[in-house]
């Protein structure tokens, strides 16, 4: 977009750098003009006596003192790039195109040519095909059906029952150089896929047919992603990096382009013909062209184009860190590839979230570059203002997959109007455009009244253009050739990547120890975490209490250090989260061909490199003398060295994994799977003389079993182990690795550390090739509506629900009283006398429905001040300020019958201010009083009859958006509103909001599935609107409302800053709004036909005060119209006479038991239609129970030796620890998603939090029952346990509340902590607390007695004694070698009693219960 920035091409195409931009036509050039002082003239003089490429590294800049000094353009610091677009661009809006038009300029002196892009599409069909109905939703059966049915398919066994869909039907036409073309048409009509595929990115499972060209040349001739920019709609980036750190990388990696060889010949030509440049514009394209700068010329031009200097230090933000606004999220999407040498922009929906000054704003400087500097440009926009419409040169009109109109924009009118459709005047052609090929807008548009309407298809439209000069115009274009030889050699990139592959990877390592930085408090945490299990596991295995007087003692060293190796590995698994969550934005990157895989890749395991030295280090010099391990030191640095290698093994096994899962859950999954294996064949559960043959395989391709055999051979083979018992020849050392079947050479120490180093590379290459070679998880799609094919919707038949003012005899009743004063209800309980009463009057007046009673209330809000801590990126710029005061003393009235608009540019508080009047702010500092109804507001009772359309989409994910809307209503109603009512209720919103054909449609996650952005912000409508007009500020009647409020429109204005600069009526076409503007002296007046709304917010821009020397805020408050509000706020503060607070009997509108059901109606859904969650974990857990059936198998039978027991009490510990810990990990981040939801339900009164932990806490029984009776009966029969009725039912109870107890923990750890990622953290913590304490490790009686009070605390003790005694404590055959009965030495050896049996399954339903209360009590306080 910038001067600079538009030389775009492939330096591979380049004939050589002069031939490319020779023009030959141009042989003689002007000398310059400009006045130069002599000492400026030797400057150059002297510059232009370098060779090119010194000469392009050097400038002449001009001082802030006016004197001109020679500089290194890579030396430009912040200051003096900050100082140049001073003088370049000191106000967007009005220098950008003088800025650009002399980069024009002194191009054309020298006679270059710039490339241009031509894109031409014929006859493109794009179709899919997908599952509808019932099929479509991802339920459980569908998700395991659709597993059966793609085999059989792939079999040719079965035909495929998916339906086929056609998204492009046959369209044809031509994007020209140097025109803005505007994309146009209404929701699901194709505009994304059209935009994807002229910019070579469609999704490669969508069949495609037809051409697109560029310049004549096919897609597989260059390479579309270098060439082309395609912008999402959808806002991906790293919250963590600050606007212009995005911006900067981006910038980067994409490289300069041609620029380069561009100003090369530039220099040379004006060097031949005597011409002195600018030397600020000649500076700028210098730097402009300068690559690998962290930050450049480019970026901070971009950011000040795009209005994002403002916030350029500011963090985007995401889910854990807050950052910019919306809109300004938005801005940096564009920017992110505004700042590459892109020639040709496909921007899809970019002005989503901005108002509409900011967006002509940027559609403007679009314009500017498209038309200066011979741009290409599609731009697809939701609902542009009149004025950013006449921007635009061309339009294309897509519907239903066709196009309707292509060509210039002056003749779209010319083409409806042919058709006998007429665009009334006041309203804007854009939305005309996008209503008249609709069944429901149409017929308000035809003209003709002399013949009769009829309705006109879109494919009727779109073979009318064919025959309309215009049609037949781009057809008779489309017919010739593009002439290849007219395309300029630089115009298409084949050249894969942006800059070389060093500076990408130097960029990658710099991104990626910012990040670090910036996530400092992980690495952190994890250090304290692995501090505090040092002091733990040192403390257990304290050397004071480790005799080594016998292979007994031997097996408790080998414990300790099975718990070593297995903390280092249980450590890597936080890999899991902190990959996955930056996924999306790495795909984003990789498919826009930013960098490789590996370049990406690389960065990640070199720099955590140093952090698991630190952390071993920690461990290892912590640990290794307190537990008493060999004194050698040599020993202990081998230990050290040996724990480094299995520490990064572990990270790079479960980056894989995340790469491979994508998936947070399937990912948790898959790396439980993988713990499990490398856990039980790594020779410690199961020994290796005692695993099956067809499992020996996975002994020796453990990673685990390489690092267990070198620890355990440094450790037994040290000069403490070397002494020989009675009754034996050997040293105990051998005796011990002998008992275990562990190796006993010294040279497997060396073997092990080899196979971790080689696991490593292997694991990290695997991470490389899963990156380069998979997609992101699940397709990102909008649900098309159900009839779109042939635009047929059903029409309603007149059912409707009206709404009256309680105590009005009509809907049309007057909410004013005499005067102008503004009656107020009072709060009375519905009676069912008066809904039948209010029922017959709306069947007397004609209407099928119920009509809902509601009540009036107003809302004032007196100096309102919203302040929050000043973020630290500000105060390290040197604000010296505690506070950043967002809104400042903020006052206004809202009555009702008065509908109020609230705007501002991006940043001006707006969001802020409804959420302190909404009760949305859960921190910072609110000062001020807001009244309802002239009594001061109570958050409990006012949200119940509130609505908060909040901007941000928050939806349960895998309810139906009738199943969402039914919920609410559920919730939301009087208790004394029946079902049918209800259910007609939501009809009539569903119809408002225009989602009856989304009725089925799953809601599913923003970017991933389900709604489009457009479908599931009208699904946050209604969800507001649904229970809003049961009792809130409404008018009379739904359907009045929009027609009736407008003549009684209200305007809140406000500037960035949180301040008001206007509220008052807008008065007919807004002339009471355009009367106080224009009364303050500067203010320019407002054209004929211009948008009130926009020209309101250009002429109260910041630039605009500066120009005028006017603060509109004090102009405002020293307004009459200020007095006047602030009259009527004291007046609405007070009560009315008689009125009574807002009260009701109970906080929530129904009871606990309906809160209960309702909660787990929707859970059950949820979880129902959650396939990778409930699904994946069934089917894990079956797989899992056939592994260890068969890696256990009949060893339950076996009680001969102690190994024996220790091997059937490994089956159970590994089943409980690996199954707990995936159950726990896969439903983090279900509840986390969830939680979200909960947070707005909950605050908008909808329930309390008790019954929605009870919906989540009850909806898990019967999915864990499932998944412990299957994994049960299968384990249970293969290991060959007794099969006695108690055994079995008892062996079930343990693995049931086992199961419950670890999910309803990784719950309560999201309950906790701010998310997921963090809640993955701090649960591996006490998984590995948990592993220590579970009497396997080291059995009870040898835990020292400090530490024996916390091994009854620990739930997997209680299972694993239960387990253990269920099955073996009652047997009383004696143990080979010994005079010891089973029951005996289980009762010795582990301090287990049958008698306790009992006891300790009430302990495990306790475990359970406790876990479920501090859900509960997490949920309530959160």
């Amino acid at each position: 977009m910038e001067g600079g920035d538009i030389y775009k091409a492939s330096s591979s195409l380049r004939v050589n750098s002069s031939s490319i931009w020779r023009n030959n036509s141009v042989g003689v050039f002007a000398r310059s003009s400009r006045e130069e002082d002599d000492e400026e003239a030797l400057k150059w003089a002297a510059l232009e006596k370098l060779p090119t490429f010194d000469r392009l590294r050097k400038g002449i800049l001009t001082t802030s003192k006016g004197e001109a000094s020679e500089i290194n353009i890579q030396s430009l610091g912040l200051e003096e790039r900050k100082n140049l677009l001073e003088r370049l661009v000191k106000v967007a809006e009005e220098d950008n195109e003088k800025f650009l038009l002399k980069v024009r300029k002194r191009i054309d002196r020298v006679g270059i040519d710039l490339p241009t892009i031509e894109v031409r599409f014929e006859h493109l069909n794009v179709e899919a095909e997908a599952f509808v109905g019932g099929r479509a939703l991802p339920t459980f059966f569908n998700f395991s059906f659709n597993i059966v049915e793609g085999f059989l398919n792939y079999l040719h066994i079965l035909s495929s029952k998916k339906k086929h869909l056609s998204i492009l039907k046959d369209v044809s036409g031509i994007i020209k150089p140097r025109r803005m073309t505007l994309l146009l048409g209404p929701p699901s009509s194709g505009k994304t896929t059209l935009l994807l595929a002229l910019a070579g990115k469609l999704d490669p499972d969508l069949k495609l047919s037809g051409s697109v060209t560029y310049n004549g040349h096919g897609m597989n001739e260059f390479v579309p992603q270098r060439t082309a920019a395609y912008i999402s709609q959808y806002d991906l980036h790293i919250g963590e990096m600050t606007v212009r750190e995005t911006l900067g990388f981006s910038a980067r990696c994409q490289g300069v382009g041609s620029r380069y060889d561009m100003l090369a010949e530039l220099s040379r030509r004006e060097k031949e013909a005597n011409i002195k440049p600018d030397p600020d514009i000649d500076i700028y394209m210098k730097a402009a062209i300068t690559e690998g700068q962290e930050t450049s010329v480019v970026t901070d031009y971009t950011l000040k184009v795009l209005g994002l200097d403002v916030c350029a230090d500011t963090m985007v933000g995401d889910e854990m860190v807050r950052g910019i606004s919306g809109g300004q999220r938005k801005r940096v999407t564009t920017g992110e590839m505004l700042v590459g040498p892109a020639k040709a922009l496909f921007m899809d929906e970019i002005s989503t979230g901005l108002d509409s000054s900011t967006t002509f704003q940027i559609v403007n400087s679009l314009k500017q570059y498209v038309h200066i500097l011979d741009g290409t440009a599609v731009i697809s926009l939701l609902q542009p203002a009149p004025e950013t419409y006449d921007l635009f040169d061309d339009i294309i009109l897509l519907s239903d997959g066709y196009i309707v109109y292509q060509g210039p924009r002056p003749q779209v009118i010319e083409f409806f109007e042919s058709m006998g459709f007429k665009c009334p005047d006041r309203k804007g052609v854009a939305d005309f455009l996008q209503e008249v090929t609709s069944r429901k807008d149409q017929k308000q548009y035809w003209a003709r009244k002399d013949e009769p309407y009829g309705f006109v298809t879109v494919q009727e439209f779109a073979e009318a253009f064919q025959s309309f000069h215009v049609g037949r115009s781009v057809g008779d274009e489309l017919a010739v050739p593009y002439d290849k030889k007219k395309s300029h050699p630089a115009a298409l990139t084949t050249k894969k990547y942006g800059v070389n592959k060093k500076k990408l990877l130097k960029a990658s390592f710099a991104r990626e120890y910012l990040l670090m930085k910036r996530n400092s408090f992980v690495y952190i945490f994890k250090l304290t975490q692995l501090f505090m299990m040092a002091l733990i596991g040192m403390t257990i295995f304290l050397r004071t209490k480790m005799p080594r007087d016998s292979a007994s003692d031997g097996t408790i060293y080998t414990g300790a250090l099975f718990f070593t190796v297995l903390m280092i590995m249980f450590n890597g698994m936080a890999e899991l989260s902190m990959t996955i969550v930056k996924l999306p934005v790495f795909y984003k990157q990789r498919d826009l061909l930013f960098y490789p895989s590996w370049i990406y890749a690389l960065p990640t395991w070199i720099l955590k490199i140093p952090i698991t030295l630190l952390e071993v280090g920690v461990w290892v010099f912590l640990t290794y003398y307190v537990i008493g391990f060999d004194p050698d030191v040599g020993r202990l640095f081998k230990q050290y060295l040996l724990l480094v290698l299995v520490s990064q093994t572990a990270s790079a096994l479960f980056r894989f994994i995340a790469a491979m899962g994508r998936n947070m859950i399937i990912a948790n999954t898959f790396g439980s799977f993988a713990l499990l294996l490398l856990f039980a064949l790594g020779g410690f559960i199961l020994t290796r003389e005692d695993i099956k043959k067809w499992w020996i395989w996975g002994y020796w391709i453990s990673p685990l079993m390489y690092g267990q055999n070198a620890i355990v051979v440094n450790e037994f083979l040290g000069s403490n182990w070397r002494k020989v018992l009675l009754n034996t020849t050997e040293p105990l050392g051998i005796t011990v690795l002998k008992s275990r079947a562990f190796f006993t050479n010294e040279y497997w120490y060396w073997i092990g550390a080899g196979a971790q180093a080689g696991f490593i590379i292997v694991f990290n290459i695997c991470f490389i090739l899963a990156l380069t070679y998979l997609n992101e998880f699940g397709k990102s799609q909008s649900v098309k509506s159900e009839g779109s094919e042939n635009n047929e919707q059903g029409q309603r038949t007149g059912e409707g629900i009206q709404l009256t003012p309680r105590g009005s005899s009509s809907s049309h009743h007057s909410n004013r009283g005499s005067g102008g004063e503004i009656r107020r209800g009072s709060i009375s309980t519905k009676s069912s006398s008066a809904r039948t009463e209010a029922a017959g009057e709306a069947s007397h007046n004609g209407k099928r429905g119920m009509v809902l009673p509601f009540d009036q209330h107003s809302i004032t809000f007196d100096n309102i001040t919203y302040s929050v801590d000043m973020p630290q990126e500000m105060k390290s710029q040197g604000v010296v300020e505690d506070k950043l005061v967002l809104l400042k003393g903020v006052s206004g009235a809202f009555r009702p019958g008065v509908l109020t608009a609230l705007m501002g540019v991006s940043g001006a508080g707006k969001t802020t201010l409804m959420d302190v009047l909404a009760g949305r702010k859960t921190g910072g500092y609110i000062d001020g009083n807001i009244t309802i109804s002239g009594f001061p507001k109570k958050q409990e009772t006012f949200a119940r009859i509130s609505g908060y359309c909040e901007q941000n989409d928050i939806h349960s994910p895998y309810v139906t958006v009738y199943e969402a809307l039914l919920y609410s209503a559920w919730l939301r109603l009087s208790s004394d509103v029946d079902s049918e009512t209800r259910k007609m209720f939501i009809e009539e919103v569903m119809e408002l909001v225009e989602l009856n054909p989304l009725r089925h449609a799953q809601v599913g996650l923003p970017g991933v599935n389900g709604l489009s952005t457009e479908q599931r912000k009208r699904l946050t409508i209604a969800l507001g609107t649904q229970w809003t007009l049961e009792e809130q500020l409404c008018a009379p009647s739904i359907s009045q409302a929009l027609t009736f409020l407008r003549l009684l429109m209200m305007l809140f204005l406000m500037k960035r800053g949180g301040q008001e600069i206007y509220i008052g009526p807008l008065g007919h076409h807004s002339c009471h709004l355009i009367k106080y503007f224009e009364s303050i002296e500067g203010v320019r007046k407002i054209k004929d036909g211009y948008n009130p709304a926009t020209w309101m917010l250009e002429v109260t821009s910041p630039a605009e005060e500066i120009t005028l020397g006017v603060e509109f805020t004090t102009t405002y408050k020293n307004s009459d119209l200020y007095k006047r509000n602030k009259a009527l706020i004291q007046e609405l503060s007070k009560p009315a006479p008689g009125s009574k607070e807002l009260h009701f009997t109970t906080q929530y509108s129904q009871s606990f038991f309906t809160q209960c059901m309702a909660c787990l109606w929707k859970q059950h859904w949820s979880y129902w239609r959650n396939p990778p969650y409930t699904a994946v974990r069934f089917l894990f857990t079956v797989f899992i129970a056939l592994v260890f059936g068969t890696m256990f198998w009949d060893l339950g039978s076996k009680i001969k030796r102690p190994q024996d027991l220790f091997n059937a009490m490994g089956s159970m510990y590994a089943a409980v620890l690996f199954l707990g810990v995936q159950n726990a990990s896969s439903v983090q981040p279900v509840v986390a998603v969830e939680r979200t939801v909960f947070y707005r339900e909950r605050v908008a009164g909808m329930y309390s939090a008790l019954p929605y932990a009870f919906a989540q806490v009850a909806i898990e029984l019967p999915y864990v029952f499932a998944q412990a009776a299957v994994y049960g009966i299968i384990v249970y029969a293969m290991i060959g346990f007794e099969w006695t009725v108690a055994k079995f039912f008892w062996y079930l109870f343990f693995m049931y509340f086992t199961l419950l107890y670890f999910t309803f923990y990784g719950m309560m750890t999201v309950a906790v902590t701010p998310n997921h990622h963090i809640a993955s953290i701090i649960a591996s913590a006490f998984y590995q607390i948990w592993n220590l304490f579970s009497g396997f490790i080291i059995p009870r009686p040898r835990i020292p007695v400090w530490w024996r009070w916390y091994y009854w605390a620990c739930p997997m003790a209680w299972t694993l004694y239960g387990l253990v005694v269920s099955q073996f404590g009652d047997i009383r055959d004696l143990i080979d070698d010994s005079d010891e009965t089973v029951e005996a030495y289980v009762s010795r050896y582990f301090g287990f009693k049958h008698d306790f049996l009992g006891s300790g399954g009430c302990c495990s339903c306790w475990d359970c219960s406790v876990l479920c209360i501090y859900l509960c009590c997490f949920h309530q306080g959160v």
